[in-house]
């Protein structure tokens, strides 16, 4: 190793990053409660070490050079790798200590932040960054190692992953009380195929599972909309946009207050699980460990906590 490099300052990383986030020289500045000229000081430092410059612009914007992208991956690990080590000797003396960062796909957004305050009741000395997105974003963002754990349904078999299913997921079909099908006990599959029927995007886990059985029981649906999100395809249902296969704990308030209900199709409710997922042999933090530990040892917990979302009796 060259030498220069062992003369790296983790102050000088920090102030790295932040220059690497903002692209701004004044913003990472502000950021870190310093002068610009202390940020430029702190840059050409490094560059000096590196032995290569890390910014250029181009007009006048800031741009990372090859050497920045590769002194940034190197950041980062070193930077996980200092968190791990603040849990690690947190949990050393006795408290769990340190942020979990959690990526989960729209559809169980609103279970979530329960699930993490259970959590948090045992280790309250843990944070939490949580981001919510799409399945397709999900997948890269496993894929860039960007989070501790994602939260999903669907996991993709061609990636090699861990994943561990911690609580059902079931989908069934609502509709507006006024709706033709309403109230009828011997509705058939192939009924849908002359309804219109609310669709997520594809690539939604939803739509996925959903897609998958209509196929496998040769329903072949001709009238269809899409809407962008499970909260859009509840209200569309609700609006009488027409029937939408949506998750149970989605619907569920709107089945309560009678606004929306349940149509009794063969079949339905589809179940599926929510899974935590990362990447094999990926090392996770001991927050994350001590989340996964919770999840496989808390089943009964966190199917009650679930219950609220899933339960569509009238109150």
């Amino acid at each position: 190793m060259r030498k220069s490099l062992l003369r790296m300052t983790l102050r000088q990383m920090q102030v790295f990053r932040a220059v690497c986030s903002t692209l701004s020289y004044s913003r990472a500045a502000e950021d870190m409660a310093l002068t610009q000229s202390a940020v430029s000081q702190q840059i050409r430092q490094l560059e000096e070490q590196v032995g290569l410059p890390l910014f250029e612009y181009v007009g006048r914007k800031l741009y990372l050079t090859e050497a920045a992208n590769s002194l940034l991956e190197a950041s980062d690990d070193i930077f996980i790798r200092l968190e791990s080590l603040d849990m690690s000797l947190s949990t050393l003396q006795g408290s769990l200590m340190g942020e979990l960062r959690i990526a989960v796909v729209s559809s169980i957004q609103y279970f979530t932040p329960h699930l993490l305050a259970a959590f948090r009741k045992r280790h309250p000395a843990v944070s939490f960054r949580l981001e919510v997105t799409s399945r397709g974003e999900v997948i890269q963002r496993l894929r860039d190692n960007q989070d501790d754990l994602v939260l999903m349904g669907l996991v993709p078999e061609d990636r090699a992953l861990e994943f561990f299913p911690f609580l059902d997921n079931p989908i069934i079909a609502v509709a507006n009380p006024t709706h033709c099908l309403a109230g009828r006990t011997d509705l058939q599959l192939n009924e849908l195929e002359a309804s219109v029927v609310l669709q997520r995007e594809p690539g939604s886990g939803t739509r996925k599972a959903c897609d998958e059985f209509l196929q496998e029981k040769r329903v072949h649906l001709r009238q269809t909309m899409q809407l962008g999100s499970g909260e859009c395809m509840v209200h569309g249902a609700i609006a009488g946009l027409g029937v939408a296969l949506v998750p149970t704990h989605a619907a569920a308030p709107f089945l309560r207050s009678g606004e929306l209900i349940q149509l009794a199709f063969p079949g339905l409710p589809l179940y599926r699980s929510w899974c935590a997922v990362h990447a094999r042999g990926k090392r996770l933090s001991p927050v994350a460990e001590a989340f996964l530990t919770y999840l496989r040892e808390e089943r009964a917990q966190i199917r009650q906590l679930a219950q609220r979302f899933t339960d569509t009796a009238h109150p």
